[in-house]
């Protein structure tokens, strides 16, 4: 069984507005969606069993676009101390037959193919941590072995969060390359949304 945490809570500071609350592409829809539906609906549709999203700043505002079968959310009301915080407090909603966890931030917009591809080489490889690439160079979702729970319990912001964990286990971690740039898009900033936004749009009209 796998689990995906979806973290949500952040102040989205450098964006200027909630990420969570932002325009996306639907292709299946064909038109915009909130971002926060978007993902939900990509891990809704993917191999992923169990799905929890983590709120925090303006979560009365978000929640309302939460759902789903398979959707739970909880709340971080320490967001502000960083994404840290926020994984662990979805590590303690998730299902105890959960044997993998997947971790995804709202600001990652994944298809559901891509989150598909990185599950069947976790599946097919079996090592603790599996990370893709694109060109050399990582990106998300990344999935972890549930035996890597108390790890992930105990990752502090100063302590470089999830890399720490990978770090330790670097010689459990299977590092899978993946033929679409999808896998190291980030919206940090509004320059860096608009141009994804306009570039995504632009893929579903061909």
């Amino acid at each position: 069984m796998i689990a995906a945490i979806l973290t949500s809570a952040g102040e989205s500071s450098r964006m200027g507005t909630p990420k969570p609350l932002l325009k996306w592409p639907d292709v299946n829809l064909g038109r915009d969606v909130k971002l926060i539906e978007y993902q939900i609906s990509q891990l809704s549709a993917s191999k992923v069993d169990q799905i929890i999203v983590v709120l925090g700043h303006e979560s009365a505002k978000i929640v309302n676009y939460v759902s789903g079968d398979r959707v739970n959310y909880v709340i971080n009301n320490e967001y502000k101390k960083g994404k840290s915080g926020s994984i662990k407090t979805g590590l303690n909603k998730l299902d105890d037959a959960a044997d993998a966890i997947l971790l995804l931030a709202i600001d990652q917009p994944r298809s559901a193919s891509v989150i598909n591809k990185v599950i069947g080489f976790h599946r097919w490889d079996q090592r603790q941590i599996t990370s893709p690439t694109y060109l050399g160079k990582g990106g998300h979702p990344i999935i972890f072995s549930a035996d890597l729970k108390p790890e992930l319990l105990s990752i502090t912001e100063e302590t470089q969060g999830i890399r720490d964990v990978i770090i330790k286990n670097e010689q459990s971690v299977q590092r899978i390359a993946i033929d679409s740039d999808e896998i190291r898009l980030d919206l940090n900033t509004p320059n860096e949304y608009n141009i994804a936004y306009r570039q995504e749009w632009g893929k579903i009209k061909l």
